[in-house]
């Protein structure tokens, strides 16, 4: 999916501009990718909506609570620049956890916005994942402007599948 610009509010546009830089300055090489989801990786936001980010990093400490202590840093230097504050979501994954899934991920697939992304981390496994879901006859089922997956439409029950 293409988002532009032109459809963000400009202090959503400006955090979009400074976050790679900021993030290759707080993890160097460990940043493997840095991903925009939810409503602003799909041009929709409301005026009260947070920014979901999803940072795949090597080595990350263990624990949540160490995980956004090291990400301060950056929420600092944005609200620092920009003067007001934009809601940061971020959900931070090793490479290692990012390849074992999560429900999260089945919608960027339609919905993600890369802002980088090493070596095409991120946009391979993205690949990867959509075969998969392919291979299942997956599909994303909108009922109004809300949505949910129907993984295997002919499923059986007792049967086991991967995604």
């Amino acid at each position: 999916m293409t988002i532009t610009t032109d459809s963000l509010p400009n202090g959503i546009n400006t955090c979009l501009d400074r976050l790679p830089d900021l993030c290759k300055v707080q993890y160097g090489e460990r940043l493997v990718s840095l991903v925009v989801f939810g409503s602003v990786g799909r041009g929709t936001p409301r005026p009260d909506s947070d920014i979901d980010l999803l940072l795949v990093i090597r080595d990350l400490p263990a624990g949540r609570i160490a995980r956004v202590r090291e990400f301060a840093a950056i929420e600092a230097a944005l609200g620092a620049e920009s003067g007001s504050r934009v809601e940061l979501s971020p959900v931070f994954k090793s490479p290692e956890e990012l390849t074992q899934g999560s429900l999260l991920l089945l919608d960027m697939l339609d919905d993600a916005r890369i802002l980088y992304d090493q070596d095409d981390f991120f946009k391979n496994y993205l690949r990867d994942l959509s075969a998969r879901l392919q291979k299942l006859g997956a599909r994303r089922i909108w009922r109004g402007d809300t949505w949910y997956w129907d993984l295997k439409p002919d499923y059986v029950r007792g049967e086991v599948f991967e995604v």
